[in-house]
């Protein structure tokens, strides 16, 4: 990876980086006949996992990065107090905007089934919880962490083995 971080894939002689890029990759490569609905082939069905896949990596992490640096990883460099503030407030308003999908969906991001948007979502979520701060009440997304956390896989890799 040209940025020094991980994750990278090797696929044989394919490398690849960028998790969401990652995501879509497997799945299109190894997923899509056993599981349809992890990405969808129908257009605008696909078109609303990469929404909330591009909105977890653009709007809702960048919201929550500076404090999750701060208050999870304690990070020396960042440990401005306005900015954990700012990072914080950012963070609940981007969990408000999911808190309410998740409200109208009754499942999952993208709807009714598990898709690629709740592996990198879900992630998100596990951080949201796992980062010590006040929350406010978010049942809707609570009970989605609950869903994720059925699932072996999230179970194991989503939540770090912790039930």
């Amino acid at each position: 990876n040209p940025n020094r971080q991980v994750p990278v894939l090797r696929d044989g002689d394919f490398v690849l980086w960028e998790s969401n890029s990652i995501i879509r990759y497997l799945a299109n490569q190894y997923g899509g006949a056993r599981n349809p609905d992890l990405y969808p082939a129908e257009a605008r069905r696909r078109a609303g996992v990469d929404q909330w896949l591009d909105w977890q990596a653009s709007d809702l992490n960048r919201s929550w990065s500076y404090a999750f640096m701060a208050l999870a990883r304690q990070s020396p460099a960042h440990q401005d107090a306005a900015a954990i503030t700012a990072s914080c407030r950012d963070w609940a308003h981007f969990m408000d905007i999911l808190e309410r999908r998740l409200q109208t969906t009754g499942a999952y991001v993208a709807g009714a089934a598990f898709t690629l948007a709740d592996i990198a979502v879900g992630l998100s979520v596990n951080r949201w919880f796992g980062t010590p701060f006040e929350h406010a009440p978010l049942p809707a997304v609570a009970a989605y962490f609950e869903r994720l956390t059925e699932r072996p896989g999230f179970r194991t890799y989503g939540r770090n083995g912790m039930a």
